[in-house]
């Protein structure tokens, strides 16, 4: 099969994709021969991939992919020449050549047409509409978490990908790591017995003084880095510019609670088996700074009440350790951590999970997971429903403390009951000419 005749049939696969929505998949035309033999394919069997946002986090999840001879990288973007310049450089020279295009403009690289796969790694004011017009073109994403800056915007994306049948990868990585996996187990296993609460800790936030507005770098389209954010004038957000600390700014993120949500409450979820629903109540506060450019919460706390009667507490450092923690009616505990498992006895450690107990969904690691479901069409380690639940309930949690009050959820109709303004919140108004269709 030759590179022309590979990528016209990707073509064509693409667009009855696009024209039959997911009633025309992708998985049931094509052949495993013609998406990459076993060991290292021929170049016209890899699959093609570009990298949207190439920037730290980009930058990584760029490198992650370029070393595996199945993917072939042949285009980036990022709003910053910097980054692009930095992409091109990495992926020229790993394949020794110059063939690597990169864009200022997102949607180029979707357009080019001939892209299978497509990591996101971009503010999270950013991350949806990206998303959608990947999926419309036919792309499978790895994208970076928090799904999106809104519910609203998480439940256009997860659409998106049901309605043209593409595989999703959130970089929800702890669900790939051996020791959080195996915490997660023993609590579905009842090791600690029927689970009545959960503490979830999150990072602390932060603050910064007053900064006057600046021209923004020469490298920078700081028009486009804003996109459907509102309009102001650029200043200095602290480290990398623009591009690390916009985390801290309520238009772009919510700050360490939705930065994190994404890690610990998701695997909170995961040892609670409640990957497909939400909390009912949610009610919280949260202390936010009076003055400077920052201004998400820097200590907050907000419980959730799920309809069994679980109750969970998610807080910054001040109030849990960092990590999720699972307590049984007895007393029993685990706690994980990015720095290990740890249990009220240590003999809940050493217990063995039995072949007739329940095993979760494990991963070699988390990109391989991601190229091995493009190639099997199955659903990936945190696909995008699990992500849209796991950032739901710091969402929600930020709406709460927004507001001052107990919000009343519907998990299943994604609606918050009865109190409009706090429902106004579910979704972000676009700078013109941005819409959520792009």
């Amino acid at each position: 099969m030759t590179r022309s005749t590979s990528l016209t049939r990707r073509n064509f696969l693409r667009r009855s994709a696009l024209t039959a929505g997911a009633a025309v998949a992708f998985p049931t035309i094509i052949t495993s021969t013609a998406l990459g033999a076993p060991g290292r394919p021929a170049a016209s069997d890899r699959l093609v991939a570009g990298s949207i946002g190439v920037g730290s986090m980009g930058r990584g999840a760029l490198g992650s992919i370029l070393g595996r001879g199945e993917v072939q990288v042949v285009a980036g973007c990022d709003v910053d020449g910097k980054h692009r310049d930095q992409a091109k450089k990495m992926v020229d020279g790993r394949y020794k050549n110059e063939d690597c295009k990169v864009y200022n403009d997102f949607r180029e690289l979707i357009g080019r047409g001939d892209i299978d796969i497509c990591t996101l790694a971009l503010p999270d004011h950013w991350h949806a509409i990206p998303a959608i017009q990947a999926a419309r073109a036919g792309m499978d994403m790895y994208g970076q978490k928090p799904l999106a800056r809104s519910i609203r915007e998480c439940r256009a994306m997860a659409d998106a990908v049901h309605r043209y049948g593409r595989i999703w990868q959130t970089g929800s990585w702890q669900r790939s790591v051996g020791h959080f996996h195996r915490a997660c187990e023993m609590v579905r296993n009842g090791r600690v017995g029927k689970v009545v609460r959960v503490e979830v800790g999150l990072p602390s936030g932060r603050s910064r003084g007053l900064e006057k507005p600046c021209p923004p770098p020469e490298t920078l389209d700081y028009d486009r880095w804003l996109g459907p954010a509102p309009y102001r004038e650029h200043v200095n957000l602290g480290r990398g510019g623009m591009h690390w600390d916009w985390r801290w700014v309520m238009d772009y993120s919510g700050g360490q609670l939705t930065d994190w949500a994404g890690h610990h409450i998701d695997i909170a979820h995961w040892g609670l088996g409640l990957d497909n629903t939400g909390p009912s109540t949610i009610a919280g506060h949260g202390e936010y700074p009076t003055d400077g450019i920052y201004d998400v919460p820097f200590k907050y706390q907000f419980t959730c009440m799920y309809a069994n009667g679980l109750e969970m507490s998610v807080g910054s450092g001040h109030y849990h350790k960092m990590g999720a923690k699972w307590i049984g009616q007895d007393g029993r505990w685990v706690h994980v951590s990015r720095r290990g498992v740890s249990a009220s006895d240590p003999k809940i450690l050493a217990e063995k999970i039995g072949p007739e107990e329940i095993h979760l969904y494990k991963t070699r690691g988390h990109m391989q997971n991601f190229l091995k479901c493009v190639r099997s069409r199955e659903l990936t380690v945190t696909p995008i429903e699990t992500a849209l639940r796991s950032i739901s309930v710091g969402l929600l949690g930020e709406i709460a403390m927004l507001t001052g009050r107990k919000i009343k959820w519907d998990p299943k109709a994604e609606e918050i009951i009865d109190d409009p303004g706090a429902a106004a919140l579910l979704g972000k108004s676009y700078r013109e000419p941005w819409t959520l269709e792009g």
